[in-house]
């Protein structure tokens, strides 16, 4: 995975390589290799997933243009969270925020997707109410798509579907933290309050910390 900071513009610089689009932090060499060398690894990452809470009825209430404005804001103050704590923008999906924390921004992946997770909700309070699901886990990171049609750099696997359930569950201001994110961020977040979850095509509930901005 490519440096960030001042260091990536250097890279930038004597490679010639154009900022990832994922993070502009970073630059686009791992992006263009596994487009080009369709591939993955399964690795231990951090997964921020944040939506709008009511986006429909939000939409419902607005003019099509009034709504896409403030779901831009919403994504413009979301990537900035992101970019700023080095994470990566896996996507934008309707009203909602998908962001990987890979092992190549350091050991303190959890750590960073959990404050991000805070700093978003406390962001974002005054402009629309966002619910944030945090976990901790095993993915296949890499290539997925076509040569011949569309590809792209992203991950998959049941840790990935684990965190966008926590974030569908987690109410308006609030983020479900998975244990597994909690323990391994090492944040002093206080006494956060626990939760057993029951998700759906999992047998045994999921412990979680709640956050609330």
């Amino acid at each position: 995975m490519p440096l960030g900071g001042p260091a990536a513009s250097v890279v930038r610089l004597v490679l010639k390589r154009r900022p990832s689009a994922k993070n502009p932090n970073y630059c686009d060499v791992c992006e263009t290799f596994v487009r080009t060398h369709p591939g993955g690894a399964e690795v231990e990452i951090s997964m921020l997933f944040a939506d709008v809470r009511g986006s429909t009825t939000l939409a419902e209430q607005m003019r099509p243009s009034e709504f896409s404005r403030l779901m831009n804001r919403f994504f413009d103050c979301a990537n900035r969270v992101v970019i700023d704590s080095d994470g990566l923008v896996d996507k934008l999906v309707g009203d909602e925020v998908v962001a990987l924390y890979v092992p190549a921004i350091g050991p303190d992946h959890a750590r960073k997707a959990v404050e991000a997770a805070g700093d978003l909700l406390r962001a974002t309070a005054d402009l629309v109410p966002v619910g944030a699901g945090v976990h901790t886990g095993v993915a296949y990171v890499g290539a997925v798509g076509s040569d011949s049609t569309v590809a792209d750099f992203t991950a998959l696997g049941d840790a990935v579907n684990v965190t966008a359930r926590l974030a569908s569950l987690a109410g308006a201001g609030e983020a479900l933290i998975s244990e597994a994110a909690h323990t391994a961020s090492g944040s002093d977040l206080g006494d956060l309050h626990r939760r057993d979850l029951s998700l759906k095509g999992r047998d045994a509930p999921l412990a979680v910390r709640v956050l609330r901005a």
